[in-house]
């Protein structure tokens, strides 16, 4: 496995590559990584720069936590300057997020300590999520008379169903790592002490398979979510016929043919 150097995508933001394993670093530990505009766009900007050249990106944070959601600076200053300063915050935090499913590669979020407020509605437009059993996850923005502004009054009814989303987000009790992957937010809870070797392993897993094929599964599961089942069939069968006839991957010779598509237009 060749580690290349980290590099700063855009200052709140750290980037690596491992292998054909992108990981992006949200890099404010002081803050508990909490989400300004400068980390918003260099996420963005991270998973854009990033995708065209790995198998699976890793989202992670430093310093121990995940993400505290907004920063309370950053919305106060921007609050001062009036509804438009205020809005671009949660435009480039959606941005980032909404971009996920666009792209062609799977991107992995892996949770430890703190995950709330926007840090748990990253997590939860990441394709798949890794937890450690202490994790501390919630949308709490109802504690402190807010309104969830990342997608998780949108995102979570459709994971989660109506009832418990309504549940956690109106009182925003706090949801354990166990908790996380009975309701379908996670994958796999870790064990602390085994958690970075475990999103190591998964992630460079995940990578080895043909990214071609990793790109094409992750667009029929988020692009059938949105179709009625009849219509998400048939979009699957127009799909594996396409896949199987143009070679991407095929089944009689055991080849594959890994394609490097850029993601940037997505």
């Amino acid at each position: 496995m060749t580690t290349q150097a980290e590099h700063d995508s855009a200052g709140a933001v750290r980037t690596r590559r491992e292998g054909a394993v992108g990981y992006i670093t949200l890099d404010r530990p002081d803050a508990m990584n909490a989400v300004t505009i400068e980390l918003a766009r260099g996420l963005d900007s991270a998973l854009r720069e990033l995708s065209p050249d790995v198998a699976a990106i890793v989202i992670e944070g430093a310093g121990g936590n995940f993400c505290a959601g907004g920063d309370v600076h950053e919305v106060q200053r921007l609050t001062a300057d009036g509804p438009s300063a205020l809005r671009s915050l949660f435009e480039h935090f959606h941005r980032a997020c909404s971009g996920i499913a666009r792209l062609s590669v799977p991107v992995i979020a892996a949770v430890r300590g703190y995950a709330v407020a926007g840090g748990f509605e990253l997590m939860q437009a990441c394709d798949i999520a890794l937890v450690a059993e202490d994790a501390r996850i919630a949308d709490h923005h109802v504690k402190a008379a807010q309104v969830p502004g990342g997608g998780g009054s949108q995102r979570l009814p459709r994971l989660v169903g109506k009832q418990r989303a309504l549940g956690h987000l109106l009182t925003g009790d706090r949801i354990s790592g166990e908790q996380a992957v009975e309701w379908g937010l996670a994958y796999r809870c870790v064990s602390p002490a085994d958690f970075d070797a475990e999103v190591r392993a998964f992630a460079t897993h995940v990578a080895s398979m043909d990214r071609a094929t990793l790109g094409t599964i992750k667009q029929l599961v988020h692009q059938g979510s949105t179709m009625s089942l009849d219509d998400g069939l048939a979009l699957e069968t127009a799909t594996v016929v396409e896949h199987i006839t143009t070679g991407a991957s095929n089944p009689t010779t055991g080849t594959s043919t890994t394609r490097h598509g850029s993601d940037h237009d997505s």
